[in-house]
């Protein structure tokens, strides 16, 4: 694997380069490159309008066939692009969602009429979307999802039921990809269906959870006879489970890359701050800092490595290896930052509870190591389907 750049690369980075340079500018360039994790909600109307500075130029969607308004990047290229972004402090993405992990989706598995009504508003940052697959009792255990759809024939309409919670900006958005039982009596991975759900409806309540940081990127959302159409199932009706594990996979893999990389803005910035205060001339801290930077030079090849073996929608066991790396690496980062910031990290920056950057992340990144799939969860796949070993005892027998 040869990271260093081609001629063709270069030319593309100084592209990226160049635009970047030109348009992160007046209230874009006063975010500072905010909107990350646990940041979320943070100039969010700002943000808005740059997704669609960001599409005006065709530099949404990059790796998506040219044929549904992207690029066709390799990629290189979206390792570049990624790469320039954050160095350019560029305000937090706010499609994530919809242009990493349900726009691909839909591009392997929609009809041709779903990926003309669906496709170009993502791709234009007009239409924002969020997840509905954990359950108060459906997390890391996806396959006991609850919430149910009846099909009403008369009104050509799924009638949706159930309760969905962990939902990243459900608030703001105006379609939810819900993973709900369609098939009465079902039990596990079978009789579930993938639905595209639209927000703005009677029938969808969302309650906003207010976090340890005290913003609400989280929310609980309730289903009472919410309703869609009957042609908007993403697959075939009962094959859910297959289309949700193919969305899973997309968000193991490229959409990986802009996080690393505001992985690696936060590293420098707690190095700097370490510098400054002098924590970095004690050796233990140094090893630390020196720690977490081989880290993630880790993480960042092993990611690549394993981007370049996939083929097609479809997450190897290995990528759970990755999973359980970058949320354990983030939430160390947190611990380490809070050590670095010694005494003053305890209090925050303003009343009544204004929190700092490394703050922010030493709290957040907790929820990290549970959301996707939690460390435990991730452990049991690593074990079972990489190494294979026996699967956990699933309960005691007598």
């Amino acid at each position: 694997m040869d990271l260093r750049d081609r001629p063709e690369d270069d030319a593309f980075r100084r592209e990226v380069r160049s635009w970047l340079t030109d348009h992160v500018v007046g209230e874009f360039a006063a975010l500072g490159g905010r909107g990350g994790s646990g940041d979320e909600t943070y100039g969010f109307a700002t943000r808005l309008e740059w997704e669609k500075v960001l599409a005006s130029d065709g530099w949404t969607c990059l790796g998506w066939p040219t044929e549904y308004g992207g690029r066709g990047a390799s990629i290189a290229h979206q390792v570049i692009f990624n790469e320039e972004y954050v160095k350019a402090k560029a305000p937090g993405r706010v499609s994530i969602l919809g242009e990493g992990l349900i726009g691909p989706t839909i591009i392997h598995y929609g009809t041709p009429e779903q990926k003309a009504r669906f496709l170009p508003p993502i791709l234009a940052g007009s239409e924002l979307w969020c997840q509905g697959y954990s359950e108060p009792n459906a997390g890391s255990d996806l396959a006991n999802v609850q919430t149910k759809a009846v099909l009403d024939d008369d009104a050509g309409d799924w009638v949706v039921t159930g309760q969905k919670v962990w939902t990243s900006l459900a608030h703001q958005s105006d379609w939810c990809f819900v993973v709900c039982r369609t098939e009465a009596g079902s039990l596990r991975h079978k009789g579930l269906s993938y639905l595209l759900v639209p927000m703005d409806q009677p029938g969808v309540d969302v309650r906003p959870i207010t976090q340890l940081t005290r913003t609400s990127e989280f929310n609980e959302v309730f289903f009472d006879g919410a309703r869609t159409a009957k042609d908007n199932v993403l697959g075939e009706v009962g094959d859910g489970w297959r289309v949700a594990l193919a969305t899973l996979a997309f968000e193991r893999g490229v959409a990986l890359l802009g996080h690393q990389v505001s992985f690696r803005r936060e590293l420098d910035h707690l190095v700097a701050k370490a510098r400054a205060n002098g924590r970095s001339s004690d050796p233990v801290m140094r090893q630390r800092l020196a720690r977490a930077y081989a880290e993630l030079e880790i993480l960042r090849f092993n990611t690549l490595r394993s981007l370049s073996d996939i083929d097609g929608p479809v997450a190897p066991p290995e990528a759970s290896i990755i999973k359980l790396y970058w949320a354990s690496w983030h939430r160390d980062l947190g611990e380490l930052a809070i050590d670095v910031l010694g005494p003053a990290g305890l209090v925050a920056e303003g009343f009544p509870y204004e929190l700092d950057e490394f703050q922010r992340t030493f709290l957040f990144s907790r929820s990290e190591t549970i959301y996707g799939g939690s460390n435990e969860i991730q452990k049991n796949i690593i074990g079972e389907r990489v190494l294979g070993l026996p699967p956990e005892p699933k309960g005691a027998t007598r």
